[in-house]
Parts: structure tokens; C-alpha cells; sequence
């Protein structure tokens, strides 16, 4: 079992938001697990109390092994994205299945807990919902109601599948124009890259090292 554990919901390989999670991981300095949700069965929570006495969820999947994980170790990192406007259903997922820990004994109580969010929504934009915000206010809240120290986020700039697709430019529900004007085509708009953002990078390394400060307490 780690001291600290990164979860990625992106189910692309070696996606921005994977990157960005590991590199928080790394920079604690402690020793870390990274799992990446779309390799692993998470089914979602029942909502049938099963288990109340046991704090152990009664679905027989990778969610169970995870929470056994997160009730281990002393921090999670949680990384997700932000398609309409809120966060990923698999990073959701894990998230509610984590709740067999919460009975009686708050086991998630004390530990600390980050947010990696990426969102392809450009910032400062005043005429887009705050999708990035609303990521990390997910988990956030999430960190607040089981009794967690929220020690901070990380947002990445994301990339829109659009730019992918094949049909960006004459697709009419292309969301390049809504996210980057009526003229931006697929050549126009940027290719954001984790590996390539200095300042998210050096983000993410202090938010590493904000974590281990609330381990190390």
C-alpha cells in the first residue's frame, strides 16, 4: 500500500490529465501508486447500504480494491476532466464508491486530498461556464464532507476532440468556434500539452510538496 495515491479518470494513454497527476505524485517525495480508472472496472455506487457494518462496498470490482487503497494510504490525488461542464463520469464513480469508508468511523477523516482537472474551456472566458472550477469544486466539496484536508488544484488547459475528429472544420456542432471564436479552425487552435506548460508543471510540483507538508504534518 502507498502513502500516496494518484487516480486518473482521462481514459486517453498518457493524457495531460495522467501526466499532470503523477507529476503532483512525484513531487511529494513519498512513495505513490498510480491508477488509471479506464484500465479498471468501477461500477457505480448502488446506494444500497451494503456496507454499513462492514466499510466494504458489496460490488466485487476494482472499486473495492481502490478504496481499500485510499483507506490505506495518507493522501489522494484525483485527476479527472471536465466533459459538459462537470466532472468525468469514471473519476465521479470513484469517487462515490469511496463512500463504505464513511460509516461511523470517517476512515477518509484527516487524510489530504488534491485536484488535477483538466478542461478544454480556455480560462477567464465570460461567456463559458467555469468548468475548470467546477472540476475542482467536485472534488473539493467531496474532500470537505468526508472530513479531508483539500490542500489545493491544479487545472490544465485540455484540448477539445474536435481537433481530432476529422470533421473540426465543417462540423456544425463543432465546439472550436464556441470555445475559441467563429473563425478558429483545426491549423488555428492551440494543442495544449502538460509536457510542454511550464507553469502548470511548476504547479503541480508545489502541489506535491504541499501534500507532503499536510502528511508530514
Amino acid at each position: 500500500m502507498a502513502t500516496v495515491i494518484g487516480v486518473s479518470g482521462s481514459p486517453l494513454p498518457d493524457s495531460n490529465t495522467d501526466l499532470a497527476v503523477r507529476a503532483v505524485c512525484e513531487a511529494t517525495g513519498l512513495d505513490h501508486a498510480f491508477f488509471k480508472l479506464s484500465d479498471l472496472t468501477v461500477a457505480p455506487c448502488r446506494a444500497c447500504l451494503g456496507c454499513l457494518e462492514t466499510n466494504r462496498c458489496v460490488i466485487d470490482d476494482d472499486g473495492r480494491v481502490l478504496a481499500e487503497e485510499v483507506r490505506a494510504a495518507r493522501a489522494v490525488v484525483v485527476g479527472g476532466f471536465t466533459p459538459y461542464c462537470t466532472l468525468d463520469a469514471r473519476t465521479k464513480a470513484f469517487l462515490e464508491r469511496l463512500y463504505p469508508l464513511r460509516h461511523r468511523d470517517g476512515l477518509l477523516r484527516g487524510k489530504a486530498m488534491a485536484a488535477v482537472v483538466t478542461t478544454a474551456v480556455p480560462p477567464g472566458s465570460s461567456a463559458l461556464p467555469p468548468a475548470g472550477d467546477l472540476g475542482v469544486d467536485a472534488v473539493r466539496f467531496f474532500a470537505m464532507e468526508e472530513g479531508m484536508a483539500f490542500v489545493g488544484s491544479v487545472v490544465q488547459q485540455g484540448n477539445v476532440p474536435c481537433l481530432g475528429c476529422g470533421y473540426g472544420d465543417r462540423c456544425d456542432m463543432s465546439a472550436l468556434g464556441m470555445l475559441y471564436g467563429p473563425d478558429a479552425t483545426v491549423d488555428t487552435t492551440p494543442v495544449h500539452c502538460f509536457a510542454r506548460s511550464g507553469e502548470v508543471r511548476r504547479d503541480a510540483e508545489a502541489l506535491g510538496r504541499r501534500i507532503r507538508q499536510a502528511v508530514d504534518g
